[in-house]
C-alpha cells in the first residue's frame, strides 16, 4: 500500500496531465511484454506490435536494451521517466532531452539501485557515458514510433474520457471529490490517498503537489518515482472498458457488443456524454445517441443535458445489470490479472 499524504498546500497544486506522458507509456507498454496480466485488454496491441517490431528488427533492441532497463519489477530507473516541470507532459522530445541531460551521477546511482533491487546486464554501468545514452534514446525513440505512436487516437481518447469524468467529479466535490473518484486502485481518505502497491511506503508531499496522469498501458496497480527528493507523480491505468466489452459475456449476449460497451462507459465515473462515449466505443455520436435511446427505453440509462453536452448515467436497474455481468464474467476462465509493477 501506498499512502501520499497531503497537506492543504498540496490540495491546491495537485493537477491532472493535460497529455499523455509518452516515456511513462514506453515503459509501461514494456511491462506488457512481460506478464499474461491484462492481455484480453491490448490483444490488438500485442497482435501489430509484436509484427512491427519483427518487420522494423527492433524486437532484439526491445529484448536486449529495453526490457532489462524497464523491468516489470518493484524498481526501474527514475531518471528513464522524468518528472522534471520543463519536461513533464511535454512529449517525447522534451523527455528524452531530459535523459540526456540527467548527470552522471544520479544516472550511475540509479542503475546500482537497478542492479541491486532486480538485476542487469553489464552494460548498463556504460549509460553514465553520454554516446551509450545517446544510442539508449535513439532506441526509445524507435521503439515509441512502433509500440506507442501508432495508438495514440485511443490513448488520446482514453485520457480525455478520464479528465472529463474528473472535471465532473472537481465540480461537484472540489480537489477531494476528484481524488475520491480516480479508480478502483486508490481511496480517498482525507487527508491521505490510499493506493494499491506492491511495497509498503507513505510519501509525504510536503506542499509540493503531486502530478497525476493517466495511462492507457499501465495495468491494475499505479506506479509512482521511487526517489521521494523528485517531483511526485502518481501513473495510474485507465479502465479499458470497450476492451472487456469485447469478451463475451452476458451482458454483450443480451445487448450486444456496441449496446454493452454504451453501458459500461456510461458507468464509468459520473458518467459519460455523448462524444466520450463515441470516441471510447470507436461509433459515432449520432450512433451513441441511438443506442442510448434503446437502453433508456429499457431503463436502463439516463440522459440529462448539461450545457451543451448530453451527459449519460446508469439507472438502477443498469448499475444492477452490470454488477450481474461482472460476477459472471469473473467466474468464467480469462486471463489472471496480477499486481503490476510498482516502484
Amino acid at each position: 500500500m501506498l499512502r501520499i499524504h497531503f497537506t492543504d498546500a498540496d490540495l491546491a497544486t495537485t493537477r491532472m496531465a493535460t497529455a499523455p506522458d509518452a516515456l511513462w507509456e514506453v515503459a509501461a507498454s514494456l511491462h506488457r511484454f512481460q506478464t499474461r496480466a491484462g492481455r484480453w485488454a491490448y490483444a490488438e496491441w500485442y497482435r501489430t506490435t509484436h509484427a512491427r517490431l519483427r518487420e522494423r528488427q527492433l524486437d532484439r533492441v526491445v529484448r536486449e536494451v529495453l526490457l532489462p532497463l524497464f523491468p516489470r519489477a518493484r524498481y526501474f530507473p527514475d531518471f528513464l521517466t522524468p518528472s522534471r516541470p520543463n519536461c513533464a507532459g511535454q512529449g517525447l522530445d522534451a523527455g528524452l532531452d531530459a535523459i540526456m541531460s540527467t548527470p552522471a551521477g544520479r544516472v550511475s546511482h540509479e542503475l546500482a539501485l537497478l542492479e541491486q533491487t532486480v538485476g542487469a546486464p553489464a552494460w548498463v554501468r556504460r549509460l553514465t557515458g553520454t554516446q551509450e545514452r545517446r544510442d539508449l534514446v535513439a532506441a526509445i525513440r524507435a521503439y515509441h514510433d512502433v509500440a506507442v505512436r501508432p495508438f495514440a487516437d485511443q490513448i488520446h481518447a482514453h485520457l480525455e474520457a478520464k479528465r472529463s469524468s474528473s472535471c465532473r467529479h472537481l465540480l461537484d466535490g472540489g480537489v477531494q471529490g476528484m481524488l475520491s473518484g480516480l479508480g478502483p486502485t486508490m481511496s480517498w481518505e482525507p487527508p491521505v490517498l490510499h493506493v494499491r502497491y506492491a511495497a509498503d511506503r507513505d510519501l509525504h508531499l510536503g506542499g509540493r503537489g503531486i502530478r497525476l496522469v493517466p495511462s492507457y498501458f499501465c495495468w491494475d496497480n499505479p506506479v509512482s518515482l521511487a526517489d521521494p527528493q523528485l517531483p511526485p507523480v502518481l501513473f495510474y491505468p485507465l479502465l479499458h472498458e470497450p476492451a472487456a466489452a469485447a469478451l463475451t459475456t452476458p451482458l454483450t449476449a443480451l445487448l450486444g457488443r456496441t449496446r454493452a460497451t454504451v453501458l459500461r462507459v456510461a458507468a464509468s465515473g459520473a458518467g459519460a456524454t455523448t462524444g466520450e462515449i463515441a470516441r471510447a466505443a470507436g461509433i459515432s455520436p449520432s450512433s451513441v445517441s441511438k443506442h442510448a435511446g434503446v437502453l433508456r427505453g429499457a431503463g436502463l440509462l439516463i440522459s440529462s443535458r448539461h450545457g451543451g453536452n448530453v451527459l449519460h448515467t446508469l439507472t438502477p436497474a443498469g448499475a444492477s445489470m452490470l454488477r450481474a455481468d461482472a460476477r459472471a464474467s469473473t467466474a468464467a476462465p480469462r486471463p489472471a490479472a496480477t499486481a503490476a509493477a510498482a516502484r
